[in-house]
């Protein structure tokens, strides 16, 4: 009997030390494979740079750099789509026996929701939030000592809801909406004061008193369209298109805002890129200003296109 004892131990140390995983075996928990957030991050620095020395042909050494950096974070499944992305971007330029220049500015947020009852269509009933500054003083050069513009002055904010088209809406989408709220921010009192930005300016009395401040925000409510488009134009080419049409239903209806972008990514590598863009803008609210008869003074000019177009090599990462 002791040898039938001591045979069984010893079989089941045998079992034990041969198959653990076996003998003390855990249900493992099956991975989630469903809808799930899906977060992107790029960052980027472009650089040009330009030296003359003994050139005969003259010429002025020059210095150009941009960083930005990119966050989306999205969400998507059968019913819902759900984007969101922030933008910054800084640029300057640096000429010899010549000041610092700002060449690029912004700070921007999105978010887009939209909600599909039917798996057969593409529209969607969404709700899309726009919010963009700057982040530094603007200055009409050579001018360093009156800002043309600040932090929050301006900023803009779209708010609205309406239809969306989109099959593949991540790359080419279709969106309008009867009511959008518009606001200008301009939180600065002479810009205020000023009336830049189409804010409604001070009241002032015969010596240039303010009696009645100018406001720091103007509220627009109108209708908005706007087109989003990405493609492969080519092998290690892509092309993105975007461009916003606004028009506010008390202040002179049919009078379009537009902001258009077209930009190209041209990949060298993983990490080297070049980048060429066209950014135009009109707003009828931003107005220009033209010399006076008076020396000093001026007199407005009315609205004009803004366009600023980009070229340039640099780094990117993605994280």
């Amino acid at each position: 009997m002791k040898k039938i004892f001591l045979s069984l131990t010893f079989l089941c140390l045998q079992l034990i030390s041969a198959q653990p995983d076996s003998l003390f075996l855990k249900a493992k928990k099956k991975a989630y494979d469903g809808p799930q957030w899906v977060q992107k991050n790029k960052a980027t620095v472009d650089l040009s740079q330009v030296s003359f020395t003994n050139w005969n042909s003259g010429g002025t050494n020059s210095i150009s750099g941009l960083v930005g950096f990119q966050s989306s974070a999205n969400y998507k499944d059968k019913y819902f789509n759900w984007r969101n992305n922030a933008s910054i971007r800084y640029g300057i330029n640096k000429q010899e026996a010549r000041e610092t220049r700002k060449t690029d500015d912004l700070f921007e947020l999105n978010s887009d929701i939209g909600y599909n009852p039917s798996k057969t269509s593409n529209w969607f009933y969404s709700a899309k939030f726009n919010f963009r500054t700057q982040l530094t003083n603007g200055f009409k050069y050579p001018n360093t000592d009156n800002p043309i513009s600040r932090f929050m002055a301006p900023g803009y904010l779209f708010f609205g809801g309406g239809m969306e088209y989109g099959k593949k809406i991540e790359r080419l989408a279709f969106y309008f909406s009867p009511i959008t709220l518009k606001a200008t921010f301009v939180f600065d009192e002479e810009l205020a004061n000023a009336g830049s930005f189409g804010v409604e300016p001070a009241v002032l009395d015969d010596e240039g008193n303010v009696i009645t401040p100018g406001e720091r925000i103007r509220n627009e409510v109108g209708i908005l369209m706007t087109n989003s488009y990405e493609m492969e134009v080519a092998e290690n080419v892509n092309m993105k298109h975007r461009v916003s049409l606004y028009s506010d239903y008390i202040n002179n209806f049919g009078n379009v805002d537009l902001d258009w972008r077209i930009d190209f990514d041209f990949k060298v590598n993983s990490f080297i890129r070049a980048t060429l863009g066209s950014h135009i803008r009109y707003d009828d609210d931003v107005k220009t200003q033209k010399p006076s008869e008076v020396e000093g003074e001026f007199d407005e000019a009315g609205a004009k296109m803004q366009w600023k177009q980009f070229l340039g090599v640099g780094f990117a990462v993605d994280f």
